[in-house]
């Protein structure tokens, strides 16, 4: 059930928690909140991700620094990417995207080195066309930096609210045998049995009761 929760399924864990017999600690404004942060970044969306999750906890950012310079940097790209996708663009289209990188990013860059390097390495992509960008720099612009960004302030609002990051083990087995039920009424084409993979654990913190 953990995992649904974290992962922002509110109806699937009440359904989980009803059918499994759990007492289920949903707050289910609050996963809503999760998941329209996930879907604005993972949109492109990034200014509109970082006044939600200011409006949730303007602690989450101001505690984090390589987070919010994590989400400034992929906020930078998403300016910058629909310009990389004409042919032959004007410079003056970037004049928006340079403002907010001097206004957001370079105040921050000296604070860390990795900053830095991370500012530098995006900033290239101003420099290259988008036919010979480097490896390292055609990922900036591949869809999974949305993804995972958006895990990275998905487990930080987590931890802000002092929930774990991961399932219990507990939850993760009665899970995994709600899901066999359910294969099985759909009439699934499963063994007959279906070993969970604990023969040989023996203690008593991980046992299923």
């Amino acid at each position: 059930m953990d995992y649904l929760i974290n992962e922002g399924y509110p109806a699937a864990a009440q359904k989980f928690a009803t059918e499994a017999n759990i007492q289920p600690a949903v707050d289910a404004d609050v996963i809503r909140q999760r998941v329209d942060i996930r879907n604005c970044i993972h949109t492109g969306d990034v200014e509109g991700a970082i006044e939600m999750i200011n409006d949730l906890d303007p602690n989450i950012l101001d505690y984090d620094p390589p987070l919010h310079f994590t989400l400034l940097r992929l906020q930078f790209i998403e300016l910058v990417r629909p310009i990389l996708a004409l042919d032959k663009p004007d410079t003056a289209l970037f004049r928006p995207a340079l403002v907010f990188a001097r206004t957001h990013l370079a105040p921050r860059a000296p604070t860390q080195k990795s900053f830095l390097d991370e500012l530098q390495s995006t900033m290239s992509l101003l420099v290259f066309p988008s036919e010979k960008l480097a490896p390292q720099l055609k990922a900036l612009l591949d869809p999974d930096l949305r993804a995972q960004v958006a895990r990275s302030v998905n487990e930080a609002i987590l931890y802000s609210r002092g929930d774990k990051k991961q399932a219990r083990i507990r939850s993760l087995v009665k899970l995994r045998a709600w899901a066999e039920i359910q294969a099985r009424e759909q009439k699934k084409n499963l063994p007959v049995h279906l070993g969970l993979g604990l023969d040989e654990m023996t203690d008593p913190d991980v046992m299923v009761a």
